[in-house]
């Protein structure tokens, strides 16, 4: 089985209910796991066996709903055409609607009466005609994609703008044929005003929304635009300037001052400062030299380097950044299921509540022109976008934002979990502190360098960071290390092996025999923070080595403002009690559980969540897998060159501490203003449709023009983007 993650870009959908078909549509397909399909970002993100299933299938799959699926493209300026096709077609249909509604309406708003030629019926008839053919046509997407989805039994909002409107079209066309056989009277039963304006006011509310909801991919084009399109190399000893996608790894990349870098890379020549801000969110430039490693898309801002290529491609982290913010746009929130599940039924339930009401006030005795306004009002201002909009424009607002500042949301679920987080529980190595321990202190009976040897000997197969700090020291000294056989790892407590004939075991104190000999220095050395390891053969303990991790600079930040958002926290660790209780003191964390295997972590996760506590566990990503896939929420610490190789939820770029508090703050703010969201859009459609019904009519109120109901219609959509786009003046800081 050979699982695989893609994006399709989707084109053609206009409502919750198109981006419900497509979903339902490729989770049909065999060997399909998962399926997300995002309206704003007109993507699908699915996860397949591609060993069963191919791409072209999945595409094939989407086209035959009436679809148009692609692989990504350059949406930058494909969208950009887009748009300006769209706008064309907007200003010929304001136009020609402008136009007709003022013929209709003017001389019956008393504004001012038309000439003796033109206010002839039949003249009339025919001049309306022809201003609303052009209408017509430019939103002629709204029947073919209307009447299809119909047919397929999944009417969508073009639906009930192409019903709504043909209903006012065939009416008004029946009226004319009447006028032109001599029923003057007739040209009061004219709509072709209320179909133009309409088509006019939907088309004009979806390119704004679409407008604003480009914004909201902003972060995405952005860390695209980053990457240069040339890459100047060193091939058979002379420079040559080359496409980026030409580079292989190995090659020698040149990189002049100012010149963004095109791939990752590690420096071989110079030394410079680079701009990574765009990618990181971190300001301040930083220094690098030969063995350095640079990131594709960062600016080389003062000195002249040579890189050799590592990464390019698909590979670069840049792209793995572009390609994880997509996924996360692309994907849904638990919190939308319900918009999902009313989306569904919506569109079916309002064209029978429509005809519904139009059948009930004709037998009520109201005219045909009074029952026909009441159809069309019920069909335009029904529109379900608001509700597919509500959830997915706000987390990409939010994961966009989130990007920009180095904190990388896998999916929807995650930014949701996130702002419930009550319990925050951290590993200590790695992530607490620094990761990079060096052995500090030896004590033995037979000399430090022989206890050292026996030690690293018995270590050199382990890739525990205390075994390769115990390496590390020996082989600053230079010793030859002594061959070691029958390696033993027990979980929790060390290693042992053979070497020189003698059974050797690094690890705990309960690993040693007969080691109280040292416990007064183990005690005073782990009561200072350090990480104690005993080393004994068969007769017991040989001595011990002092390992020093020290506390990172933002971890005792991270408490704080964890702490000031009411966040409970705790410090989860392997290391023995007293060191453990001297690195939490340091960062301010009260609740400390040391002495705990890496499986056993996740027992005390779980029994966190048994307590009712929302828990975000955050880790290193080494042997924290079972803790972070226990946690309700997952967060790794790690460098941006690491970020393909992490499968939790969210991943910090930057390796501070200090963005798990932003991390949190940016969630609770998406999933606040999905809410929000959620409720005016719900809101709008159970006071919209009533009125739309006639029910204030029967009590001396109003009744809702259609034309008004198109209007009101498309601000509902533009109100949720907008809603949303005000995430992006959110003070994380």
């Amino acid at each position: 089985m050979a699982i695989t993650k893609t994006v399709l870009s989707v084109k053609g959908m206009h409502c919750a209910v198109c981006a419900g078909n497509v979903e339902k549509g490729i989770s049909k397909l065999a060997s399909v796991t998962s399926v997300s399909v995002s309206l704003p970002a007109e993507s699908a993100s699915v996860t397949y066996d591609s060993d069963l299933l191919s791409v072209r299938e999945i595409i094939d799959a989407v086209n035959a709903l009436g679809y148009s699926a692609t692989l990504p493209e350059d949406f930058s300026s494909k969208d950009m055409n887009e748009l300006k096709k769209e706008k064309i077609n907007l200003f010929v249909s304001l136009i020609f609607s402008a136009l007709i509604f003022v013929i209709s309406m003017g001389p019956m708003l008393g504004l001012f009466n038309l000439p003796a030629f033109i206010a002839r019926p039949k003249v009339l008839c025919i001049i309306q005609l022809a201003l609303v053919l052009p209408v017509i046509i430019c939103g002629f997407h709204f029947y073919s994609s209307g009447f299809k989805a119909l047919f397929k039994g999944s009417p969508n909002m073009d639906t009930l703008v192409a019903t709504g409107t043909l209903a006012a079209l065939i009416y008004s066309l029946y009226s004319t044929v009447l006028v032109c056989f001599g029923n003057d009277h007739a040209v009061h039963g004219l709509y072709f005003e209320s179909a133009a304006m309409i088509i006019a006011l939907v088309k004009l509310g979806k390119f704004l929304e679409k407008r604003a909801t480009k914004k909201t991919s902003d972060a995405v084009r952005k860390l695209i635009s980053l990457m240069p399109d040339t890459a100047t190399v060193l091939r058979d000893g002379e420079e040559t300037e080359i496409s980026v996608g030409e580079v292989k790894v190995g090659d020698v990349v040149l990189i002049r001052p100012g010149e963004r870098i095109p791939v990752d890379g590690v420096v071989i020549f110079g030394t410079t400062e680079t701009d990574e801000s765009m990618i990181t969110g971190e300001s301040m430039p930083q220094s690098k030299a030969c063995g350095d490693e640079v990131t594709g898309g960062c600016v080389n801002a003062t000195g002249f380097i040579k890189i050799r290529a590592t990464r390019i491609g698909e590979d670069t982290t840049l792209s793995q950044i572009v390609r994880t913010v997509s996924e996360a746009q692309s994907s849904k929130a638990p919190i939308a299921r319900l918009a999902d599940i009313v989306s569904g039924y919506f569109v079916p339930a309002v064209i029978a509540v429509a005809a519904l009401s139009a059948i009930c006030w004709f037998i009520a005795g109201k005219d045909i022109a009074f029952v026909l306004s009441i159809f069309i009002s019920v069909l335009v201002i029904s529109c379900p976008c608001a509700l597919g909009l509500a959830t997915p424009v706000a987390i990409m607002v939010g994961t966009g934002l989130a990007a920009e500042n180095g904190i990388l949301f896998r999916n929807g679920a995650a930014l949701e979990h996130a702002s419930k987080t009550t319990t925050v529980v951290f590993d200590k190595t790695g992530t607490l502190t620094t990761g990079n321990p060096v052995v500090s202190d030896v004590i033995s009976d037979i000399g430090e360098d022989e206890l050292l040897k026996l030690a690293a000997a018995c270590e050199s197969a382990s890739e525990h960071l205390i075994g390769k700090a115990v390496i590390s020291a020996a082989k600053e000294k230079s010793f030859t290390l002594p061959t070691a056989e029958n390696f033993e790892y027990t979980v929790g407590k060390g290693v042992s092996a053979t070497v020189n004939n003698r059974r050797i075991s690094v690890g705990s104190n309960s690993f040693t025999d007969n080691s109280y000999r040292f416990d007064n220095a183990a005690k005073s050395f782990s009561e200072s923070g350090k990480t104690v390891v005993f080393v004994a053969d068969e007769s017991g303990a040989l001595g011990i080595i002092a390992i020093a991790d020290s506390l990172k600079k933002s971890a005792s930040d991270c408490i704080r403002d964890l702490k000031a958002q009411n966040t409970e926290v705790y410090m989860l660790t392997g290391d023995n009690e007293r060191t453990a209780k001297a690195i939490a003191r340091d960062a301010g964390i009260d609740n400390v559980i040391s002495e705990v295997s890496p499986s056993g972590k996740s027992e005390v996760i779980s029994k966190l969540r048994a307590c009712g506590k929302t828990v975000c566990m955050v880790g290193d990503g080494i042997n924290d897998a079972p803790a972070l896939a226990t946690a309700d929420v997952s967060i790794t610490v790690a460098s941006g060159t690491d970020i393909a190789a992490e499968t939790s939820d969210i991943v910090l770029i930057k390796n501070d501490l200090s963005d798990i508090a932003k991390t949190i703050k940016i969630s609770k703010a998406v999933t606040r203003n999905i809410k929000q969201n959620l409720f005016w859009a719900f809101a709008y459609n159970v006071i919209g449709i009533p009125v739309a019904a006639g029910v204030l009519h029967i009590f001396g109120g109003p009744l809702l023009n259609p034309m008004i109901g198109a209007a009101a219609m498309s601000l509902s959509s533009i109100t949720v983007v907008s809603n949303a786009l005000r995430l992006n003046r959110l003070k994380i800081r």
